[in-house]
């Protein structure tokens, strides 16, 4: 996923808070004028976002991606709004659990949500959940984007996307492809390759992707979408075979794999990571946190990080990131209809 990066105005009142706070200095200390400016400054000082700790609520496991990077995050985010932002995992339910629990809190910009494509898959693969993402949650910023790769058995007896698509067109319906859980990006990489490959395999739903990758590994299982940075170490031992990432340009941590896209045209499936707060939560807190995010995910060397981790940098105004997200809602809600995924398989 590309985005060009956007310049985000720091809030008005930041702006015009320093404005007073230097007028009143320039007056005497002692001055009616002074005085009023100066009551002016300790008001809006006391008031400032954020004035105490942060929590942002990730509705993943702990260990996960999702986890992973709120917690490089999070000191960041401290260090630049001098206070502290803690990450609290709150998983089950798909994640419906934790982002119910954003979505009844106060709109304050005290309690964040860190949201992925999990949650805009979930919005035609659950079809009673407690609320809207893009009606009940303010897109705040995205944090980055990641492409998975598929890899197969060795034993399947093919070496490249190609050579795949012809052998689930002899055999459709036969060959199963593994995922971490029904609606997960890994479940859904898989049902928009059938689709657009016009191929049919059986989709294989694990508690977790360690369980899904033991049983490619072990070949007990045809094929799978996985991380890059995981299964690069089982691709060069050759315990499964490495055919294509899923990004719309080469992996930079399996640089000798071409893309899905140069098989199967307009092939686009990775894993996105951003922040939403509660509806409701002012504009200037979340022009706040969409500036510090985007200084942060900037950082040369932030990103060179991130980038031998599979990762990619995002930068997005709110605007930008609501776009995108409605769009990527649509793309899934037609991949889950036609595939006729359920949160059961």
């Amino acid at each position: 996923m590309s985005a060009t990066p956007t310049s985000v105005i720091r809030p008005r009142q930041s702006r015009a808070t320093s404005a007073i706070c230097a007028a009143a200095l320039a007056f005497a200390l002692g001055g009616t004028l002074g005085s009023t400016l100066g009551g002016t400054c300790s008001a809006l000082a006391a008031v400032a976002y954020p004035s105490r700790p942060v929590t942002i609520i990730v509705p993943f496991a702990a260990g996960g991606s999702a986890d992973v990077y709120a917690r490089l995050l999070a000191p960041h985010l401290q260090k630049a709004l001098g206070q502290p932002f803690i990450v609290d995992d709150r998983p089950g339910a798909g994640s419906i659990i934790g982002t119910e629990f954003v979505k009844n809190s106060p709109p304050d910009g005290y309690t964040l949500l860190l949201v992925s494509n999990t949650q805009t898959v979930n919005e035609t693969l659950f079809k009673k959940k407690p609320f809207k993402l893009m009606s009940d949650f303010k897109a705040v910023a995205p944090i980055n984007s990641a492409d998975l790769v598929l890899v197969t058995r060795p034993t399947l007896g093919v070496n490249s996307l190609a050579d795949l698509i012809k052998l689930a067109k002899e055999k459709p319906g036969t060959l199963t492809f593994a995922s971490s859980g029904p609606g997960t990006p890994y479940h859904m990489a898989g049902e928009l390759f059938k689709q657009m490959a016009g191929i049919d395999m059986l989709h294989v739903p694990y508690k977790g992707s360690s369980a899904a990758r033991i049983d490619v590994i072990g070949g007990h299982v045809d094929m799978m979408f996985d991380a890059p940075t995981t299964m690069k170490g089982f691709i060069t031992s050759g315990k499964v075979k490495g055919l294509a990432t899923t990004g719309t340009t080469k992996s930079d941590v399996l640089a000798t794999l071409p893309t899905a896209a140069s098989v199967v045209p307009g092939y686009d499936a990775v894993i996105w990571l951003g922040v939403m707060a509660p509806k409701g939560t002012p504009d200037d807190i979340v022009a706040t946190l969409n500036q510090t995010i985007s200084d942060i995910v900037k950082d040369p060397k932030i990103q060179a990080d991130w980038k031998e981790q599979g990762a990619e940098a995002v930068i997005m105004n709110p605007k930008q990131f609501t776009d995108f997200m409605t769009a990527d809602v649509i793309k899934w809600k037609k991949v889950v209809e036609i595939s006729g995924a359920t949160p059961d398989q």
